[in-house]
């Protein structure tokens, strides 16, 4: 992979002649200080961050944090006090801090599309027409537009509203048009600012959804900007955590939820919902933790059930009351209806939290992991009990 938006080292100083505040800045002086001796406001305090393509990159933090203060920088709406800010064009990579204004303007209607908190219809206009109005300011023939424009709205599930004016449809279909005008514009790079923190829990959750499924039909790098812990863990590929202008933590979204790296973030996440995030690595009872008996190994000593390895650690039988157990492999494209009462699965490590308690109640058995060179552990009742109490996993013997 290659980055798509490299951040180095980036400021965001809000006002004119902001070099007195920079110098106060590399001097270590905090925001506050700095608005009472200047009174110039600082977005973003050297920031450095990597945006892989085709992943999505949460800004989380509370409100004045600054992650909206980064994400406008990406476009150049927020301009760069200091540092670089480079987005790729084709092979070449454009510093948005130093770019001239055709170049802007080149990279705003063909490399970075951005879908607001508010929508931004426009309300004169059809649904239509608004899905169709970038690609009119690049001045792409009607027919065409059009054409690419009823395309998106029918990925979004609006082809048939393409006629009405956005106070016709509601608050989540009109958040659909938004998207739909962005994906339209066919940029590599969307910003979304909070795109659905104004709709009601049920249909915020739907176009969560619905914007995975429409990133992994298209493979955008998407920077989205979130106040919601859970809506990041769900979405993101990876977050970035910011506090007082400055992100405090970046890394994939188990890696934060497991190893926050100080008290603000270990707060933040305290919470959260760990069936959306946690993994079967991160949960599991290693095997070196279970009971043995010669070559048998414990899956529940009160339903008298174990399972035994070959010398290669590949899983060899399995049985409970004496009784073989049938073994399922499972793979992206199993289902849970292909499962019975007293079927042992055997899972990737990778496994999400969640699915695998469906598993485990679909089954009434624990799950087995397995990597290439064998198994590697077990998923059961006290694992799962662990994760939903916010216990560290996996550190307490068996």
């Amino acid at each position: 992979m290659s980055a798509a938006v490299s951040i180095r080292n980036l400021d965001v100083v809000f006002g004119n002649n902001v070099q007195p505040a920079l110098d106060l800045l590399k001097q270590g002086k905090t925001r506050q200080e700095i608005i009472d001796a200047t009174g110039h406001v600082v977005g973003v305090q050297d920031a450095s961050i990597e945006v892989q393509r085709g992943e999505i990159c949460v800004l989380m933090g509370l409100s004045g944090s600054g992650k909206s203060s980064l994400l406008r920088a990406v476009n150049g709406l927020n301009p760069v006090s200091r540092g670089e800010l480079l987005v790729q064009d084709g092979e070449q990579m454009v510093n948005m801090a130093n770019c001239d204004a055709n170049t802007l303007r080149h990279m705003r209607s063909t490399r970075v599309s951005m879908v607001f908190q508010k929508f931004a219809l426009m309300p004169w206009l059809s649904v239509l027409d608004n899905v169709a109005f970038g690609l009119e300011m690049q001045g792409i023939g009607k027919a065409e537009r059009q054409r690419r424009a009823m395309e998106k709205l029918e990925m979004v599930g609006l082809d048939e509203w393409a006629s009405k004016l956005p106070h016709e449809l509601s608050g989540g279909m009109q958040q659909r048009v938004g998207l739909a005008r962005a994906f339209a514009m066919d940029s590599d790079i969307l910003l979304m600012d909070e795109p659905f923190s104004a709709l009601d829990p049920l249909i915020r959750n739907q176009l969560q959804d619905e914007l995975l499924e429409l990133q992994r039909k298209l493979n955008k790098t998407i920077i989205f900007v979130s106040h919601d812990l859970d809506e990041a863990l769900k979405i993101g590929t990876h977050i970035a955590i910011m506090e007082s202008a400055r992100i405090i933590q970046h890394g994939r979204p188990e890696d934060i939820v497991l190893n926050p790296c100080n008290e603000y973030v270990r707060n933040f996440v305290a919470h959260t919902n760990p069936l959306n995030v946690l993994k079967g690595r991160s949960l599991m009872t290693g095997l070196d933790q279970l009971e043995r008996l010669d070559e048998m190994l414990v899956l529940n000593r009160e339903e008298n059930s174990w399972f035994s390895l070959d010398p290669q650690g590949q899983l060899l039988s399995a049985s409970r009351q004496q009784q073989p157990l049938q073994l399922h492999q499972w793979e992206s494209s199993s289902s849970l209806s292909d499962l019975n009462e007293g079927t042992l699965v055997v899972a990737s490590p990778d496994i999400s939290m969640r699915q695998a308690l469906e598993i485990r109640y679909q089954t009434g058995l624990p799950v087995l992991l397995r990597e290439a060179s064998g198994l590697v552990g077990v998923l059961r009742d006290r694992d799962f009990y662990h994760a939903l109490l916010g216990k560290h996993f996996g550190t307490e013997a068996v």
